[in-house]
């Protein structure tokens, strides 16, 4: 007979096995009186497995992590899971109520992991993520979209050298994936201190949803769950085409202010020397045109119309070979398109 696993401890309260919970964690009280917790969803396993926990909206304003979290907890394959599972779709929810990405103090919390019980409330918050969650996994997926008036491909973005990381960002299976520094004072930095890994999913916009980003989201945790031996494969999606990993990126900046028409998006596969916009000013006497610096995909871009000389208008990671790259992408988004897993009566 298999004994049974002791309950998990989180937030001073406990979640037997078999079970699941939403626990929500004391963060601080707002100057009107309001209480503001950290409102994880935990799922404990009978059996046992690795700890992940998934987390959105360490930015307020990044709202897709949220819905992505919401389907993952509808899906009927977490009803066996082995291990437990940590599911907190709105970490910052300050910011959250405020539609800002930022903190009522106007620090980013993704500036200020591990952070200090004693410190700001930004790194008091970080504090108690890194020590209740954090701390107690053995991995962790973070949902992030594009910052205000940008949206992101769907990508995955792993630390140089990290063949981990790497092998579990293919399984995820974006259309991209990107080999970034770890940034000073993010999740993902801190927690690869304490030997936890951390996969950083990148897609869409802030204060909207994407429905393509969402269901990258949803199949990509399912199949890492899949992979950990942590659910069965009933329900999770088998990618058609493997994830393109692109070493590098740059931006593409406005050569003026004005008024910027874009005739390409994010995903669209372009060549160097190629017409991607055109930046006017109001009286259509000067206009500028942007052309692709190098062979790549667009993996981001701006969205608002309006813009000033220097801002960020195309985010392309370069590539090899343009007929392989657009090759690949369009398998992926034919997969994503038509995902069966979301053909199913599973999401509410």
């Amino acid at each position: 007979m298999t004994p049974v696993r002791a309950p998990f401890e989180i937030g001073g309260q406990s979640v037997p096995a078999g079970s699941r919970r939403t626990v929500d964690i004391p963060v601080s009280v707002l100057s009107d009186h309001t209480p503001v917790t950290l409102s994880a969803h935990v799922i404990h396993g009978r059996r046992a497995g690795p700890t992940i926990f998934v987390t959105a909206g360490i930015h307020g304003d990044e709202v897709i992590g949220a819905e992505i979290v919401r389907r993952l907890l509808t899906m009927k394959a977490l009803g066996s899971l082995r291990g437990t599972l940590i599911a907190i779709p709105i970490v910052n929810a300050f910011g959250f109520l405020n539609q800002s990405r930022y903190l009522p103090d106007r620090r980013d919390l993704n500036r200020c992991f591990p952070g200090s019980a004693k410190g700001s409330l930004a790194a008091r918050l970080a504090d108690l993520l890194m020590r209740e969650v954090v701390a107690r996994s053995d991995l962790g997926i973070d949902l992030h979209s594009a910052a205000i008036h940008r949206t992101n491909l769907p990508q995955i973005r792993v630390t140089k050298g990290d063949k981990e990381a790497l092998r579990l960002a293919h399984v995820f299976g974006a259309p991209v994936i990107l080999q970034s520094t770890e940034r000073d004072g993010s999740l993902r930095a801190a927690a690869s201190d304490l030997g936890v890994n951390v996969l950083l999913f990148e897609a869409g916009e802030a204060l909207r949803f994407d429905e393509l980003a969402v269901r990258a989201g949803v199949a990509g945790v399912l199949r890492v769950l899949h992979t950990l031996g942590m659910v069965g494969s009933r329900g999770v999606p088998k990618p058609r085409g493997k994830s393109m990993l692109l070493k590098s990126s740059r931006w593409l900046r406005a050569p003026q202010g004005g008024l910027l028409r874009v005739f390409r998006d994010t995903g669209d596969v372009v060549s160097k020397g190629e017409l991607l916009a055109a930046v006017s000013d109001p009286f259509g006497e000067v206009e500028r045109d942007v052309v692709a610096s190098i062979d790549g995909i667009i993996v981001g871009r701006a969205v608002m119309p309006i813009v000033n000389e220097g801002d960020a208008i195309f985010h392309i990671a370069q590539t090899a070979s343009v007929e392989r790259a657009e090759d690949t992408l369009q398998v992926l988004r034919t997969d994503l398109e038509g995902d069966p897993i979301f053909d199913e009566d599973e999401i509410i």
